[in-house]
């Protein structure tokens, strides 16, 4: 019929329609030819209808790769002009196709999946590639630090660029025993590292047996266990009122954290903390127990807590000089201390008589004067170990009554700084007051204190209702949504971070769950860490721009509300997701609540590490970290 229909117009002379026939066939030709070399059209019914959550597998040609990986025993480029770094064309190896319609947030709750990010991934080389901690490994700024004396050497050092490589996983490396299992007992393969079992033999912090490492519950100054240690602390002083009046503490140089560990059991949580030193690995054993813990050191920078967090400090045998560089590391942990707060120290010291340690006595005794802290308790248990007990002051009266004003009172200046980068201060913080320039009181006691109006919180007319918004909000989403929706093994999470936190609702939420949550303020957003210590939660500040201070795979769950539309005009995604890949455990998951077009951006980087990702609800970003390592 077709030719029929032609041979009559070429008949009737139709010239013109026969022009414009030909036209359009020769088009079609073109484009014909045109598709076959590139990517296709495609059209799909998803646009026009709300989907179920799309699970996006890892692409199977995401060969990533970084030819300029660095070797870990050289990571060391410090903060300086980059224009001659051998290494500044690491992000010129990163080759990105960008998703289609990836500017518009309204494509239906659809995660772009057909992008092929190419970056040709390697693992992290160098004797500590296993267990590399980027700001702390830095050995090239190691060496040239002027002064090792106030352990600058355990400070943070981050290399210029952070490395986008992928830290390897440790030989035999197996899925982490289950909480509350783990408390006792975890894989030797997972954390191999055998010194602290000869070293601290005689005092039962830690002991192979088997395949497992086990902790019996000892430590320098648990002669008789730690849970008889504990209560002794308590009977020393009733007052403190384990898991009531005191829910936050602070344990300096740690160990293995069976302080902090076996101090859950009363309700209480612990930031332990320790420098990374010849103590090999005592903050990476505590992470794969399950206890709450972090990397630190108390050197000639500020610790990364607000002002007057903590409930209670300890410190048994913490090889800390309080009174050193004229008492600044003293003032502070009275800067952290909560007023009315209580520092418990055991060490020689306080029940020795020998020259050095009556030295070091008659020191601590005029430097806790200077700075108003009265002994409340001191005393010896029946294993011959001692203790005191010094409180902060809950008044000013003391300050004003010193003869001499050494060390002098914080001026307003040396107040406002959020403690990153900063240096140890030599005056001593002013007590908080409110807007009415009345003393901040103490919190509700547990458990009334999670959801209380917190003391720090500005005394403004609708505070109190935000804050209650705040904590229903979290509440209905991780009910309704977090713990029934997305596809996360919830019996296998026990450490989890929020890498943005806000008043803690999301931690708040999960209170009664056993899970511990390390919330995170980012240094770029508002100030409300205060706010969480206050419920009493735990939590500390850090630029995502940079690497976080604990080992990698000490996390099993990763959480961020709206993060990374901030944060991405400040560094660059894949950097932060290089990071996230670290700190996360094998078979761990990510929960990020983002715009689409945030998500979009992430999830590629995500994909090209082999992880598996889905999307829920058309803003939850859930993420599975599978074993694959390049």
């Amino acid at each position: 019929m077709a030719m029929v229909s032609v041979q009559n117009l070429i008949k009737e002379r139709k010239h013109p329609f026969i022009l414009a026939l030909g036209i359009l066939l020769i088009c079609a030709t073109i484009f014909f030819l045109y598709s076959n070399n590139s990517q296709p059209l495609t059209f799909s019914l998803g646009y026009l209808q709300n989907p179920k959550p799309t699970t996006t597998k890892p692409s199977q040609n995401a060969t990533v790769s970084l030819d300029t990986t660095q070797n870990v025993d050289d990571a060391s480029n410090t903060k300086n002009d980059d224009s001659n770094d051998s290494n500044s064309n690491v992000y010129d190896n990163t080759t990105t196709t960008t998703p289609r319609n990836n500017d518009d947030d309204n494509d239906n709750n659809l995660l772009v999946d057909d992008v092929d990010l190419k970056i040709k991934w390697k693992a992290c080389k160098g004797a500590v590639a296993v267990d590399y901690i980027p700001c702390l490994d830095n050995f090239q700024a190691i060496k040239e630090l002027k002064s090792r004396r106030h352990m600058e050497h355990r400070e943070r050092h981050c290399p210029q660029r952070s490395p986008r490589c992928l830290v390897p996983l440790p030989n035999g490396y197996k899925v982490p025993v289950l909480w509350p299992k783990s408390r006792d007992m975890i894989w030797y393969d997972n954390v191999p590292h055998p010194k602290l079992v000869e070293y601290k033999k005689d005092q039962h912090w830690v002991i192979k047996k088997g395949d497992f490492l086990v902790f019996p519950g000892g430590g320098t100054q648990f002669k008789d266990g730690v849970t008889n240690y504990i209560n002794f602390i308590e009977k020393t002083l009733p007052s403190i009122e384990w898991g009531r009046r005191t829910r936050v503490i602070l344990d300096v140089g740690c160990g293995v954290a069976s302080f902090g560990g076996y101090l859950l059991d009363k309700d209480v949580i612990t930031m332990s903390f320790a420098p990374k030193d010849e103590h090999d690995a005592q903050i990476q054993f505590a992470l794969e127990r399950g206890i709450p813990a972090m990397l630190s050191v108390i050197g000639t920078q500020k610790l990364t807590f607000p002002d007057n967090a903590f409930d209670l400090i300890h410190c048994a045998r913490c090889r800390v000089h309080w009174d050193a560089d004229g008492g600044k590391p003293l003032m502070e942990l009275s800067r952290i201390l909560r007023p009315g707060g209580f520092f418990v120290w055991s060490a020689t010291p306080v029940y020795r008589d020998d020259e050095r340690d009556r030295n070091v006595w008659n020191s601590m005794v005029a430097l806790t004067k200077s700075i108003c802290w009265k002994v409340v308790a001191k005393t010896v248990d029946s294993s011959g170990i001692g203790l005191v007990i010094y409180q902060k002051p809950v008044s000013s009266s003391c300050y004003e009554k010193r003869q001499k004003n050494d060390p002098p009172l914080c001026g307003q200046k040396d107040e406002q700084n959020v403690p990153w980068y900063v240096p140890l201060s030599g005056c001593l913080p002013r007590l908080p007051v409110d807007s009415m320039g009345n003393l901040v009181g103490w919190p509700a006691q547990w458990p009334d204190r999670i959801s209380s109006k917190p003391p720090s919180m500005a005394s403004l007319s609708d505070a109190e209702e935000m804050f209650i918004e705040d904590t229903k909000h979290w509440s209905s989403l991780v009910s309704d949504v977090y713990l029934d929706g997305p596809a996360i093994n919830w019996s296998s999470v026990r450490n989890i971070m929020d890498m943005n936190a806000g008043y803690g609702g999301f931690a708040a939420a999960l209170i009664d769950l056993p899970y511990w949550v390390m919330n995170v303020i980012p240094i770029h957003m508002e100030d409300t860490l205060p706010v969480i210590f206050d419920r009493g939660l735990i939590g500390i500040y850090h630029d995502w721009c940079e690497s976080l201070n604990t080992y990698p795979r000490t996390y099993d769950l990763l959480h961020a509300s709206f993060l990374f539309r901030n944060l991405t005009q400040r560094c660059d995604i894949i950097d932060v997701a290089v990071e996230m890949d670290r700190i996360l455990r094998p078979g761990g998951y990510i929960l990020i609540q983002d715009t689409l077009k945030t998500l979009n951006k992430l999830n590629p980087v995500l994909r090209s590490m082999q992880w598996s990702t889905s999307l829920y609800q058309g803003q939850f970003l859930v993420g599975n970290k599978g074993f694959w390592r390049p």
